[in-house]
């Protein structure tokens, strides 16, 4: 069997490590799919999404000279709709409710201009709470320096 990179395979994964998983593609050969390479989404356990014994499509990604063949099964799968980039515009909560920064609940993939986006909201929002409480505490030391003389 010709491996070309690329090339859409059938497979039975034959073993999960906690980097990976390996998939058996038939005539003595075996590739691996990187932790990186089974979902869309984030995959914080590989044993979440796949089992000894599954059939998964793969893409071959890249065949090395030493023979090891890097696959990929969220490559092999069709493409989720990303949203388009156009007239975007980013909403920040105005009040000092709770702060809700898990996946949406259809647990669609975030694009990864919605990550950063709400990183970045995130981390101004952390930024001027640390600020707030800093200048609040600076007042109150400074009072304090002033009466001990």
């Amino acid at each position: 069997m010709q491996l070309d990179v690329g090339k859409i395979l059938e497979g039975k994964v034959t073993g999960i490590t906690n980097f990976g998983a390996f998939v058996d593609l038939g005539e003595g050969k075996t590739g691996m799919v990187h932790i990186s390479e089974i979902s869309n989404g984030y995959v914080k356990e590989i044993s979440d999404h796949l089992k000894e014994g599954d059939q998964v499509k793969v893409k071959v990604l890249k065949v090395g000279d030493d023979g090891k063949i890097s696959l990929s099964i969220k490559q092999a799968q069709p493409k989720p709709d990303a949203p388009q980039s156009g007239n975007r515009q980013t909403q920040r909560p105005r009040s000092g409710g709770p702060r809700n920064f898990d996946r949406p609940k259809n647990n669609a993939p975030m694009s990864f201009e919605d990550m950063l986006n709400k990183f970045k909201q995130s981390s101004e929002e952390k930024m001027s709470d640390i600020k707030r409480n800093m200048d609040g505490k600076r007042g109150s030391s400074y009072s304090r320096r002033g009466n001990r003389s």
